[in-house]
């Protein structure tokens, strides 16, 4: 009987500023507590500022636990995040990407910059190329990643998407939302299958 997966780390991908909407900090410390009340932990990048500081705060504010990820370079410009659970300064961002990875069992993406995109494109590239099945989920408050979402789907109508079942992806407009949606994705999935096949994510 294989085992079924849980979820007990998410990976949040934020911006390192709090953005001009006032929702965007509200639904980053939301997060931040809900995960700490469903004893879920972040995995992060390990920043003070912005949202990504205000997701960290919360969590370790009601007693969670953090997993920062942060590459020697970023450690003063990003103010690196000191009241962490556990806290790895990696060589750089590839090798802080893979460790996210690796101590993710889910991913969200908050709203955030170039970084933020980067980030979350490069785990819908791995699960379309079949690298992993772990839930991806765009956090889409006030409807910030609806850009994203459309050119997504003009990429499909134009036939440049071909795994779409592969490279598919939860969107949530609530905070509240989001552990329920990511609770059922991964209810009927064995640990194997969202694990993902490491050794070759640590070459892409």
């Amino acid at each position: 009987m294989r085992k079924m997966s849980t979820i007990r780390n998410i990976c949040v991908y934020c911006g390192s500023s709090t953005g001009t909407d006032p929702a965007f900090l509200a639904a980053a410390r939301r997060l931040g507590r809900l995960l700490a009340e469903h004893r879920i932990g972040l995995v992060y990048g390990g920043g003070s500022n912005g949202l990504m500081g205000a997701v960290a705060d919360a969590v370790v504010d009601h007693g969670g636990m953090v997993i920062g990820v942060i590459p020697e370079f970023l450690r003063t410009k990003e103010n690196m995040f000191r009241r962490a659970t556990e806290l790895i300064v990696t060589r750089d961002m590839h090798e802080r990407k893979r460790i996210m990875f690796d101590h993710a069992d889910a991913f969200v993406a908050l709203p955030g910059g170039i970084g933020t995109l980067e980030e979350l494109v490069e785990q819908l590239t791995w699960a379309q190329l079949g690298r992993h099945r772990k839930p991806i989920l765009l956090a889409d408050i006030g409807g910030f990643w609806q850009p994203l979402i459309g050119v997504l789907e003009r990429m499909r109508e134009a036939g440049f998407i071909h795994n779409g079942a592969l490279m598919s992806y939860r969107i949530c407009a609530r905070v509240e939302d989001i552990l329920p949606t990511l609770e059922a994705a991964v209810a009927s999935m064995s640990e194997q299958e969202t694990a993902g096949d490491t050794a070759t994510v640590e070459k892409l």
